[in-house]
């Protein structure tokens, strides 16, 4: 698109570097400082390499880039809300046993504290979590975050995986969700502001999903496919979003919240057209696992006005008035797009444009994974264009 900059933020040629997933809240809410991945592949990278660390990119100065991490087992960063702190998990766990730590620093370095030392089983339970998500969620309080992870004790396959909710006021954890179709859970706080749908978790369930004993996923869904949900943090009101599970439409596996809104957006793949499409939902109560068909569901297809969508990664700033997707075919021609919302629950995405070719080779762990800053003026992206994973961002958006 003209007009754009695009400017390459990790260059180390040794070390492969990476902004986070998506899904991820890494940004100050004015939409000058971010929290970068290094040593670490689009989805995570490995907790026990001394190289991986979390880095603050500084757009105010130069993109200038500070480390905020130095302990290994790192993982899951989040930025609170108001800005001050980044919150991580220092992951020591095994099967069965070992010890999670909670912890967070200031963005500038200083104040590194110990919130929450987890080296017992999960309150009420006998699980003990291992095999961490690399990703956290935090309130839009920044009151409490929420993790999932695997709660087998590596002796029979088909053990559960589960949501643990951290409140950091009161330096407790609870586990909110729990069974072996968790997974892939993709945990999601809402962005929303309101004290009561500010405790809500999007959460995914891989139905059908085959694990063994050791927590590695051999089949990551199966049947009708996986479906989307919504928890209170506290546990209750499980809800469903009208996605998939029909027959024709299967959820892919990403989604994210619009925004401060209580609509939620996700890809689908479906048989008839065979498309890859964008659909806005609502929380309806839950009836069972019947995805699409839950009575009451509330659903848009944003994407309804673009000829032969294949949307994949995406995310909304802030406001949920814009929208940054990649687009497939999810090889070399695939392509970055931009466009604007309009009222949720009504209108299609319109005035898409294309801002760039990314040149990702678009394998598993060199996946665009396209975001938008808070404001929504820059975006950013993954590309292995020059053989070595690298983050990137767009500035002049508008």
């Amino acid at each position: 698109m003209p007009g754009i900059e695009v400017i390459q933020l990790t260059s180390e040629p040794d070390v492969p570097g990476s902004h986070l997933y998506m899904e991820a809240q890494i940004f100050t809410m004015d939409s000058q400082r971010l929290v970068l991945h290094r040593s670490a592949t689009a989805h995570g990278g490995n907790k026990k390499d001394p190289e991986h660390r979390y880095l603050l990119c500084d757009l105010s100065d130069g993109c200038s880039l500070h480390p905020l991490t130095e302990e290994t087992g790192a993982t899951a960063a989040s930025v609170s809300p108001d800005g001050q702190y980044i919150y991580y998990f220092v992951d020591e766990t095994s099967l069965g046993g070992g010890r999670l730590t909670l912890k967070r620093v200031r963005l500038d370095g200083t104040q590194r504290e110990t919130i929450v030392v987890l080296d017992t089983p999960l309150p009420d339970t006998t699980y003990r979590p291992s095999g961490l998500y690399p990703l956290s969620t935090i309130s839009s309080d920044g009151k409490r975050l929420a993790i999932s992870a695997f709660l087998g004790d590596g002796q029979q396959a088909g053990a559960p995986f589960g949501l643990m909710v951290f409140d950091v006021e009161q330096a407790t954890v609870r586990l909110v969700c729990h069974g072996p179709t968790w997974c892939n859970m993709h945990p999601q706080y809402s962005r929303s502001t309101d004290p009561e749908a500010g405790h809500d978790i999007l959460i995914q369930e891989n139905h059908d999903n085959e694990t063994n004993a050791r927590g590695s996923v051999t089949r990551l869904v199966g049947g009708a496919g996986a479906d989307i949900h919504v928890i209170r943090d506290d546990g209750t009101n499980f809800r469903n979003m009208p996605w998939g599970r029909d027959g024709n439409e299967a959820c892919q596996g990403h989604q994210c919240w619009r925004g401060r809104s209580t609509w939620a957006i996700t890809s689908t793949g479906t048989r008839q057209p065979p498309e890859a499409q964008l659909i806005e939902g609502q929380a309806a109560p839950f009836a069972d696992h019947v995805g699409i068909k839950t009575p009451g569901g509330l659903r848009n297809d944003l994407s309804r006005e673009f000829p032969n969508p294949h949307f994949y990664h995406f995310a909304t700033d802030i406001a949920g008035q814009r929208l940054i997707s990649d687009a497939g075919p999810l090889d070399k021609r695939a392509k970055i797009f931009l466009a604007d919302l309009g009222t949720p629950g009504q209108d299609a995405a319109r005035n898409f444009r294309c801002l760039l070719s990314p040149k990702s080779s678009c394998q598993k762990q060199a996946h665009i994974h396209p975001f938008l800053s808070p404001d929504g003026s820059m975006g950013f992206f993954n590309s292995d264009e020059s053989g070595i994973l690298q983050a990137y961002m767009i500035r002049g958006l508008g």
